[in-house]
Protein backbone atom coordinates (compact mmCIF):
# COMPACT_ATOMS: atom_id res chain seq x y z
CA UNK A 1 0.00 0.00 0.00
CA UNK A 2 1.34 3.06 -0.73
CA UNK A 3 0.78 6.53 1.34
CA UNK A 4 1.20 9.31 -0.98
CA UNK A 5 0.98 11.74 1.67
CA UNK A 6 4.28 10.86 3.70
CA UNK A 7 6.16 8.80 0.55
CA UNK A 8 5.79 5.51 2.10
CA UNK A 9 4.59 2.04 0.72
CA UNK A 10 3.86 -0.69 3.25
CA UNK A 11 3.66 -4.11 2.82
CA UNK A 12 0.21 -6.07 4.68
CA UNK A 13 0.54 -9.25 3.09
CA UNK A 14 2.82 -10.52 5.67
CA UNK A 15 2.59 -13.70 7.76
CA UNK A 16 4.11 -14.05 11.17
CA UNK A 17 7.41 -13.58 11.99
CA UNK A 18 6.82 -10.65 8.63
CA UNK A 19 7.36 -13.36 6.27
CA UNK A 20 5.92 -12.44 2.79
CA UNK A 21 2.99 -14.30 0.87
CA UNK A 22 4.13 -17.90 -0.65
CA UNK A 23 1.83 -17.08 -3.41
CA UNK A 24 0.01 -13.84 -5.16
CA UNK A 25 -2.52 -11.52 -3.33
CA UNK A 26 -5.40 -9.69 -5.26
CA UNK A 27 -8.04 -7.93 -5.36
CA UNK A 28 -7.47 -5.12 -2.61
CA UNK A 29 -9.96 -2.64 -1.18
CA UNK A 30 -9.68 -0.07 1.21
CA UNK A 31 -12.64 1.85 3.04
CA UNK A 32 -13.43 5.67 2.89
CA UNK A 33 -11.12 6.55 5.54
CA UNK A 34 -8.52 4.64 4.72
CA UNK A 35 -8.57 2.54 7.98
CA UNK A 36 -9.04 -0.94 6.83
CA UNK A 37 -7.55 -2.83 3.62
CA UNK A 38 -9.07 -5.80 2.50
CA UNK A 39 -7.57 -8.51 -0.06
CA UNK A 40 -7.77 -11.73 -0.97
CA UNK A 41 -4.60 -13.97 -1.16
CA UNK A 42 -4.25 -17.79 -2.49
CA UNK A 43 -1.15 -17.54 -0.03
CA UNK A 44 -1.13 -20.40 2.94
CA UNK A 45 1.48 -18.79 5.10
CA UNK A 46 -0.55 -15.67 6.18
CA UNK A 47 -1.77 -17.46 9.23
CA UNK A 48 -1.43 -20.58 10.82
CA UNK A 49 -3.34 -23.77 10.40
CA UNK A 50 -3.97 -22.56 6.78
CA UNK A 51 -4.10 -26.03 4.88
CA UNK A 52 -7.38 -25.88 3.05
CA UNK A 53 -5.83 -25.17 -0.43
CA UNK A 54 -8.76 -22.32 -1.03
CA UNK A 55 -8.26 -18.50 -1.27
CA UNK A 56 -8.99 -16.63 1.90
CA UNK A 57 -10.08 -13.03 2.40
CA UNK A 58 -7.87 -10.71 4.93
CA UNK A 59 -8.90 -7.38 6.36
CA UNK A 60 -5.98 -5.18 7.62
CA UNK A 61 -6.68 -2.53 10.28
CA UNK A 62 -4.21 0.24 9.54
CA UNK A 63 -4.65 2.32 12.76
CA UNK A 64 -1.46 3.09 14.35
CA UNK A 65 -0.35 0.73 17.37
CA UNK A 66 2.43 1.69 19.42
CA UNK A 67 2.97 0.81 22.98
CA UNK A 68 5.17 -0.98 24.72
CA UNK A 69 5.99 -3.12 28.12
CA UNK A 70 8.90 -3.59 30.84
CA UNK A 71 9.06 -6.98 33.28
CA UNK A 72 10.94 -6.64 36.20
CA UNK A 73 12.40 -9.55 37.81
CA UNK A 74 9.79 -9.84 40.48
CA UNK A 75 7.06 -9.80 37.60
CA UNK A 76 6.24 -6.17 37.90
CA UNK A 77 4.81 -5.31 34.58
CA UNK A 78 4.95 -1.45 33.38
CA UNK A 79 2.85 -0.81 30.24
CA UNK A 80 2.94 1.90 28.36
CA UNK A 81 0.48 2.99 25.00
CA UNK A 82 -1.53 0.29 23.28
CA UNK A 83 0.08 -2.35 25.18
CA UNK A 84 -2.47 -2.76 28.03
CA UNK A 85 -1.74 -3.73 32.10
CA UNK A 86 -3.26 -7.26 32.11
CA UNK A 87 -1.66 -8.27 35.47
CA UNK A 88 1.68 -8.89 37.44
CA UNK A 89 3.07 -10.79 39.81
CA UNK A 90 5.02 -7.41 41.48
CA UNK A 91 2.94 -8.34 44.62
CA UNK A 92 3.42 -12.00 44.86
CA UNK A 93 6.53 -13.80 46.56
CA UNK A 94 8.30 -16.05 43.51
CA UNK A 95 9.87 -18.83 44.43
CA UNK A 96 12.10 -17.93 41.37
CA UNK A 97 12.46 -14.71 39.20
CA UNK A 98 11.24 -13.89 36.23
CA UNK A 99 13.71 -14.28 33.60
CA UNK A 100 11.64 -12.96 29.99
CA UNK A 101 8.06 -12.05 29.00
CA UNK A 102 5.88 -13.13 25.43
CA UNK A 103 3.02 -11.07 24.37
CA UNK A 104 0.11 -13.28 22.65
CA UNK A 105 -0.37 -12.45 18.98
CA UNK A 106 -3.51 -10.02 19.48
CA UNK A 107 -1.14 -7.58 22.27
CA UNK A 108 -3.81 -8.21 24.51
CA UNK A 109 -2.27 -10.54 26.94
CA UNK A 110 1.39 -12.01 27.25
CA UNK A 111 2.97 -14.46 29.48
CA UNK A 112 6.11 -14.29 32.20
CA UNK A 113 8.44 -16.80 32.57
CA UNK A 114 10.51 -17.42 35.95
CA UNK A 115 13.99 -19.70 35.70
CA UNK A 116 12.01 -22.90 37.63
CA UNK A 117 9.48 -22.70 35.00
CA UNK A 118 6.21 -20.92 36.57
CA UNK A 119 4.04 -19.58 34.03
CA UNK A 120 2.36 -16.57 34.84
CA UNK A 121 -0.54 -15.81 32.01
CA UNK A 122 -2.42 -12.03 32.05
CA UNK A 123 -5.20 -11.24 29.52
CA UNK A 124 -5.80 -13.10 26.62
CA UNK A 125 -2.53 -15.21 27.30
CA UNK A 126 -3.86 -18.86 28.49
CA UNK A 127 -2.46 -20.86 30.87
CA UNK A 128 -1.65 -23.80 29.25
CA UNK A 129 1.14 -25.84 32.21
CA UNK A 130 4.53 -25.05 33.39
CA UNK A 131 7.36 -27.00 35.26
CA UNK A 132 6.76 -24.92 38.65
CA UNK A 133 6.34 -27.44 40.67
CA UNK A 134 9.05 -29.89 38.29
CA UNK A 135 12.35 -30.04 39.80
CA UNK A 136 15.00 -28.74 36.52
CA UNK A 137 18.31 -29.86 36.42
CA UNK A 138 18.77 -26.74 34.93
CA UNK A 139 17.03 -23.02 35.62
CA UNK A 140 14.93 -22.08 32.41
CA UNK A 141 16.57 -19.20 30.13
CA UNK A 142 13.87 -18.26 28.24
CA UNK A 143 10.31 -19.09 26.23
CA UNK A 144 8.78 -18.71 22.47
CA UNK A 145 5.42 -18.30 21.93
CA UNK A 146 3.60 -20.20 19.03
CA UNK A 147 2.06 -18.27 16.89
CA UNK A 148 -1.28 -18.86 17.14
CA UNK A 149 -0.84 -18.37 20.47
CA UNK A 150 -2.42 -21.01 21.94
CA UNK A 151 1.01 -22.66 23.10
CA UNK A 152 4.56 -21.80 24.25
CA UNK A 153 8.12 -23.53 24.96
CA UNK A 154 10.06 -23.11 27.43
CA UNK A 155 13.62 -23.79 27.65
CA UNK A 156 16.34 -24.41 30.01
CA UNK A 157 20.16 -24.07 30.00
CA UNK A 158 21.11 -27.40 29.53
CA UNK A 159 18.89 -27.52 26.19
CA UNK A 160 15.59 -29.34 28.20
CA UNK A 161 12.85 -28.34 26.23
CA UNK A 162 9.07 -28.15 27.65
CA UNK A 163 6.16 -27.64 25.28
CA UNK A 164 2.97 -26.92 26.00
CA UNK A 165 -0.60 -26.09 24.29
CA UNK A 166 -0.07 -26.70 20.10
CA UNK A 167 3.89 -26.26 20.58
CA UNK A 168 5.17 -29.59 19.14
CA UNK A 169 8.10 -30.94 21.20
CA UNK A 170 10.34 -32.00 18.83
CA UNK A 171 13.54 -32.87 20.42
CA UNK A 172 16.10 -31.41 23.06
CA UNK A 173 19.42 -31.02 24.14
CA UNK A 174 18.37 -31.97 28.00
CA UNK A 175 19.69 -35.30 27.58
CA UNK A 176 23.20 -34.50 26.13
CA UNK A 177 26.37 -32.49 27.63
CA UNK A 178 27.09 -29.55 26.05
CA UNK A 179 30.27 -27.42 26.11
CA UNK A 180 28.72 -24.39 26.74
CA UNK A 181 24.99 -23.48 28.15
CA UNK A 182 21.90 -22.65 25.97
CA UNK A 183 21.19 -18.72 25.96
CA UNK A 184 19.08 -18.70 23.39
CA UNK A 185 16.14 -20.07 21.36
CA UNK A 186 13.84 -19.15 18.48
CA UNK A 187 10.55 -20.69 16.70
CA UNK A 188 10.32 -20.79 13.50
CA UNK A 189 8.21 -18.76 10.90
CA UNK A 190 5.31 -22.07 11.00
CA UNK A 191 5.55 -23.05 14.57
CA UNK A 192 6.59 -26.33 13.74
CA UNK A 193 10.13 -26.30 14.81
CA UNK A 194 12.60 -24.11 17.10
CA UNK A 195 16.28 -23.41 17.09
CA UNK A 196 18.59 -23.90 20.14
CA UNK A 197 21.84 -21.58 20.30
CA UNK A 198 24.48 -22.76 22.88
CA UNK A 199 26.81 -19.14 24.08
CA UNK A 200 29.72 -21.29 21.74
CA UNK A 201 27.19 -20.45 18.95
CA UNK A 202 26.47 -24.13 18.75
CA UNK A 203 23.07 -24.46 16.73
CA UNK A 204 20.53 -27.39 17.62
CA UNK A 205 17.51 -27.18 14.94
CA UNK A 206 14.58 -29.46 15.69
CA UNK A 207 11.14 -29.80 13.75
CA UNK A 208 11.14 -27.78 10.61
CA UNK A 209 13.79 -25.58 11.99
CA UNK A 210 16.71 -26.13 9.42
CA UNK A 211 20.40 -26.42 10.50
CA UNK A 212 21.99 -23.79 8.43
CA UNK A 213 25.81 -23.96 10.13
CA UNK A 214 27.30 -22.77 13.75
CA UNK A 215 30.17 -21.39 14.94
CA UNK A 216 30.19 -24.70 17.44
CA UNK A 217 33.61 -25.70 16.30
CA UNK A 218 35.11 -22.33 15.95
CA UNK A 219 37.35 -20.57 18.75
CA UNK A 220 35.54 -17.40 19.47
CA UNK A 221 36.76 -14.72 21.10
CA UNK A 222 33.85 -14.20 22.80
CA UNK A 223 30.41 -15.74 23.75
CA UNK A 224 27.78 -15.82 21.51
CA UNK A 225 24.88 -13.81 23.29
CA UNK A 226 21.87 -14.15 21.23
CA UNK A 227 20.53 -15.57 17.81
CA UNK A 228 17.81 -14.26 15.17
CA UNK A 229 15.93 -15.60 12.67
CA UNK A 230 15.95 -14.41 9.58
CA UNK A 231 12.15 -13.24 8.19
CA UNK A 232 11.74 -16.11 5.92
CA UNK A 233 13.00 -18.32 8.53
CA UNK A 234 15.78 -19.74 5.83
CA UNK A 235 18.65 -18.16 8.23
CA UNK A 236 20.08 -16.69 11.35
CA UNK A 237 22.20 -14.63 12.89
CA UNK A 238 24.24 -15.31 15.81
CA UNK A 239 25.85 -12.20 17.83
CA UNK A 240 28.80 -12.46 20.14
CA UNK A 241 29.39 -9.86 22.72
CA UNK A 242 32.42 -8.65 21.00
CA UNK A 243 30.02 -7.67 18.18
CA UNK A 244 31.16 -10.55 16.00
CA UNK A 245 28.50 -11.43 13.83
CA UNK A 246 28.03 -14.90 11.82
CA UNK A 247 25.57 -15.27 9.14
CA UNK A 248 24.04 -18.73 7.95
CA UNK A 249 21.33 -19.25 5.25
CA UNK A 250 19.71 -16.17 3.55
CA UNK A 251 20.88 -13.84 6.59
CA UNK A 252 23.27 -11.80 5.06
CA UNK A 253 26.39 -10.52 6.39
CA UNK A 254 26.44 -7.10 6.56
CA UNK A 255 29.58 -5.96 8.72
CA UNK A 256 30.44 -6.80 12.31
CA UNK A 257 32.38 -5.30 14.95
CA UNK A 258 34.74 -8.21 15.73
CA UNK A 259 38.29 -7.29 15.76
CA UNK A 260 37.17 -3.29 17.01
CA UNK A 261 37.58 -1.99 20.68
CA UNK A 262 34.15 -1.13 22.19
CA UNK A 263 33.75 0.68 25.17
CA UNK A 264 30.80 -1.75 26.28
CA UNK A 265 29.47 -5.61 25.42
CA UNK A 266 26.98 -5.88 22.76
CA UNK A 267 23.68 -7.19 24.08
CA UNK A 268 21.69 -8.09 21.29
CA UNK A 269 21.04 -8.35 17.78
CA UNK A 270 17.70 -6.65 16.38
CA UNK A 271 16.99 -7.34 12.85
CA UNK A 272 15.47 -4.08 10.94
CA UNK A 273 12.21 -3.76 8.94
CA UNK A 274 12.95 -5.47 5.66
CA UNK A 275 15.60 -8.23 7.06
CA UNK A 276 18.40 -6.81 5.54
CA UNK A 277 19.96 -5.69 7.83
CA UNK A 278 20.60 -5.30 11.77
CA UNK A 279 21.09 -3.17 14.58
CA UNK A 280 23.95 -4.06 17.29
CA UNK A 281 23.13 -2.38 20.74
CA UNK A 282 25.83 -2.74 23.70
CA UNK A 283 25.57 -2.30 27.17
CA UNK A 284 26.18 1.54 27.31
CA UNK A 285 23.43 1.92 24.75
CA UNK A 286 25.59 2.32 21.50
CA UNK A 287 24.44 1.14 18.54
CA UNK A 288 26.19 -0.07 15.81
CA UNK A 289 24.26 -0.01 12.14
CA UNK A 290 24.85 -2.71 9.19
CA UNK A 291 22.62 -1.75 5.92
CA UNK A 292 19.88 -0.21 8.66
CA UNK A 293 19.38 3.33 9.49
CA UNK A 294 20.77 4.33 12.55
CA UNK A 295 18.24 6.84 14.08
CA UNK A 296 20.85 7.78 17.40
CA UNK A 297 22.90 5.99 20.14
CA UNK A 298 23.39 7.00 23.81
CA UNK A 299 26.88 5.73 23.35
CA UNK A 300 29.08 8.62 25.01
CA UNK A 301 25.84 9.30 27.19
CA UNK A 302 26.67 8.20 31.09
CA UNK A 303 23.75 5.80 32.01
CA UNK A 304 22.23 5.27 35.18
CA UNK A 305 21.79 1.35 34.43
CA UNK A 306 23.32 -0.30 31.92
CA UNK A 307 20.78 -1.41 28.61
CA UNK A 308 19.78 -4.62 28.81
CA UNK A 309 17.66 -4.69 25.72
CA UNK A 310 16.21 -3.69 22.17
CA UNK A 311 13.44 -4.30 20.36
CA UNK A 312 12.22 -3.00 16.83
CA UNK A 313 10.14 0.15 16.86
CA UNK A 314 8.21 1.65 14.36
CA UNK A 315 10.53 2.93 11.98
CA UNK A 316 13.73 2.67 14.30
CA UNK A 317 14.35 0.71 17.82
CA UNK A 318 13.85 1.40 21.27
CA UNK A 319 16.00 0.66 24.14
CA UNK A 320 15.89 -0.26 27.87
CA UNK A 321 18.03 0.16 30.67
CA UNK A 322 18.28 -2.36 33.92
CA UNK A 323 16.53 0.83 35.68
CA UNK A 324 13.35 0.73 33.17
CA UNK A 325 14.75 3.89 31.22
CA UNK A 326 13.53 4.21 27.70
CA UNK A 327 15.55 5.62 24.84
CA UNK A 328 13.08 5.36 21.58
CA UNK A 329 14.59 6.06 18.35
CA UNK A 330 12.20 6.04 16.20
CA UNK A 331 9.26 8.55 14.79
CA UNK A 332 6.91 7.40 16.74
CA UNK A 333 5.67 9.44 20.03
CA UNK A 334 7.38 8.89 23.30
CA UNK A 335 4.94 6.97 25.62
CA UNK A 336 7.31 7.29 29.11
CA UNK A 337 10.19 5.50 31.17
CA UNK A 338 10.81 4.57 34.61
CA UNK A 339 13.98 6.34 34.28
CA UNK A 340 14.93 8.46 37.66
CA UNK A 341 12.13 6.09 39.15
CA UNK A 342 13.34 2.82 38.99
CA UNK A 343 11.70 -0.18 39.79
CA UNK A 344 12.39 -2.34 43.22
CA UNK A 345 13.86 -5.12 41.11
CA UNK A 346 15.84 -5.13 37.52
CA UNK A 347 13.90 -4.98 34.47
CA UNK A 348 14.60 -8.30 32.69
CA UNK A 349 12.97 -8.05 29.19
CA UNK A 350 10.92 -5.50 27.18
CA UNK A 351 8.09 -6.29 24.14
CA UNK A 352 6.95 -3.97 21.72
CA UNK A 353 3.92 -3.78 19.63
CA UNK A 354 4.47 -1.33 16.68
Amino acid sequence: MRDRRIGTTTRLSLGPGRAEADRPSTLPSISGNGRFVAFQSAADNLVPGDTNSAPDIFVHDRTPVRGYWLVASDGGIFAYGSAGFAGSTGSIKLAKPIVGLAATPSGKGYWLVASDGGIFAFGDAAFLGSTGKIKLAQPIVGMAATPTGNGYWLVARDGGIFAFGDALFSGSTGAIRLAQPIVGMAATPAGGGYWLVGSDGGIFAFGDAAFFGSTGAMRLNRPIVGLSQSPSGAGYWLVASDGGIFAFGDAEFEGSMGGQHLNAPVVSLVPDGDGSGYWLVASDGGIFAFDAPFKGSMGGVHLARPVTGMVRYGDGYLMVGEDGGIFDFSTKPFLGSLGGHPPARPIVSVAALG
